[in-house]
């Protein structure tokens, strides 16, 4: 296992610059539990290069310090896992450049992320430059009719509304995310011409062909509806696209999103364009074939899988992603321990994070990945699923209510426990029991189920009218389920429905 030592030097190859780049290990942090893993504070230094450094050059490096946008003279300087990735080369021990103590982390080594940001500010008008730094937030102006401190950074349709000249904009120097549902060429044309717009959610009625590859975007949200063709800038590296695009949807980029992460909701994009891809996260999964997915993305760097829950078929195709480093999965089943694949068959693979999966597959990836791991992944693997989990939650029908706007996640929780406490009470009931005795039992069954609801409803009035279909609809579809295994005779199913139009408050 390659851990890092304090004063090690390691060089990697940027993507996104195109370029060698540095770092040194100032602190290693032993474990704080049994099970805990030793960190490592690694700091970004200021050099680049065409090829790996060698020992003389290392010994001339210097700390990275960068000032763009609100930062002032910081250095990149956090704890990650001591695990070295293995595509970082060891370059040198020297003394350590920095020795103040470390109070920042974050999620995996990501040297050269600030020098790019770095050097992209340095691109920019030093005059805009100075005005940035300047604006106060004690200064306020109006915009749209709305008040804001000159130094906001975001702004939406609330002000944009209200706008009649967008160069009404222009007093806010510091502007870097526009949010709107009601985007007009005019509007387009601006953010194009500002330099500091580095995040756009863009919405449109009316503008078919998108054009900001002369934009300086980081992040573009965009609805895809009616779009046919989107042109992005270089240096973008978050595209999410918040509906299922049209198969002809061309998107245009000079690297072909060789450094873009693309995230798209319930399934794989079918949109023309971006064959480079870099990074993909599909995000709601119910179903996914993995085959097409890594036939259309080739070259994957990164693979996020989150389902809803999500059932996954041929997960031993992500087997053909011979570049991938990271892979994470959460709430996607559908697949057994052999279809993983092994160590062997992704030999860049740097991360591996599995979060709520069937149990026998997250035995078999940490026994399988036990080697790897010593070797330096960073393996994180939780809440294995017994088939008895899966069987009551993996097509729990309160699902969708989690993110509902007058539902909170605990009473989406709640319901889903609702739904689980009558399945639980379906398994006492046998057609072995006396006519009365079952009655007795689905009364009883009934009652604790709409009592669940009533409790939720009078605390905070969240059920409306479709989620008082969806209730009646749960207990209709377990009730004729019940009856096809036991008979008409044992469950009445007419005679439950209207106890519990009867007992319900809702």
């Amino acid at each position: 296992m390659v851990i890092a030592n304090v004063g090690d030097i390691y060089s990697v190859f940027s993507v996104e610059l195109q370029q060698y780049v540095a770092c040194q290990v100032t602190h290693v942090q032993p474990p704080r539990t049994p099970r805990g893993k030793p960190l490592a504070a690694v700091l970004e230094l200021d050099w680049s290069g065409d090829a790996l450094p060698d020992a003389a050059a290392a010994s001339r490096m210097q700390p990275l310090r960068y000032s763009y946008y609100f930062v002032r003279n910081r250095l990149d300087h956090a704890f990650v896992t001591a695990n070295v990735p293995p595509e970082y080369v060891f370059i040198a021990n020297l003394p350590p450049l920095v020795e103040d103590e470390v109070n920042t982390y974050k999620f995996g080594w990501d040297v050269g992320a600030s020098m790019a940001r770095q050097r992209s500010w340095e691109q920019i008008d030093p005059a805009l430059r100075k005005q940035f730094k300047a604006a106060s937030s004690a200064h306020k102006v109006i915009v749209g009719g709305v008040k804001l401190s000159q130094n906001a950074t975001r702004i939406n349709d609330s002000v944009l509304d209200g706008v009649k000249d967008l160069s009404e904009l222009d007093q806010l120097p510091c502007l870097m995310t526009v949010e709107t549902a009601h985007g007009t060429p005019e509007l387009m044309a601006y953010i194009q011409q500002h330099p500091f717009i580095n995040e756009l959610h863009w919405q449109s009625p009316s503008v078919t062909e998108i054009d900001v590859s002369t934009t300086r975007l980081s992040r573009f949200i965009l609805q895809p509806d009616g779009i046919t063709s989107v042109r992005l800038n270089r240096g973008l590296s978050f595209l999410s696209l918040t509906a299922m695009p049209s198969p002809q949807l061309q998107v245009e980029q000079t690297e072909q999103g060789r450094d873009l992460e693309l995230q798209c909701t319930a399934g794989l994009p079918l949109l023309q364009g971006l064959d480079q891809l870099g990074a993909l996260s599909l995000t709601a999964v119910r179903e996914i074939d993995l085959a097409p997915v890594v036939q259309r993305f080739a070259h994957l760097r990164q693979l996020r899988l989150w389902g809803k829950p999500g059932m996954a078929r041929n997960m031993q195709s992500i087997a053909q992603l011979p570049q991938l480093q990271m892979l994470t999965t959460f709430d996607v089943f559908g697949f057994e321990a052999d279809d993983f694949p092994s160590p062997e068959q992704l030999p860049k693979l740097a991360s591996l994070w599995m979060n709520s999966v069937p149990a026998d597959v997250a035995k078999a990836v940490k026994t399988a990945y036990k080697k790897a791991v010593a070797q330096g992944l960073d393996l994180s693997i939780s809440k294995p699923r017994k088939p008895e989990w899966l069987a009551e939650n993996l097509h729990n029908p309160f699902r969708d209510w989690d993110g509902r706007e007058q539902i909170s996640a605990a009473q989406a929780k709640k319901a889903a426990l609702a739904y689980k406490n009558l399945l639980a009470a379906t398994r006492g009931i046998d057609a072995s029991m006396r006519a009365a005795e079952a009655a007795a039992a689905l009364d009883a069954m009934v009652m604790a189920y709409t009592e669940d609801f009533n409790k939720m409803d009078r605390r905070s009035s969240i059920i409306e009218t479709v989620e008082r279909e969806e209730i009646y609809s749960v207990l209709v579809d377990v009730l004729t389920q019940l009856e096809s295994e036991l008979g008409a005779a044992l469950v009445n199913q007419q005679r439950l429905l209207e106890l519990f139009d009867r007992l319900r408050e809702f």
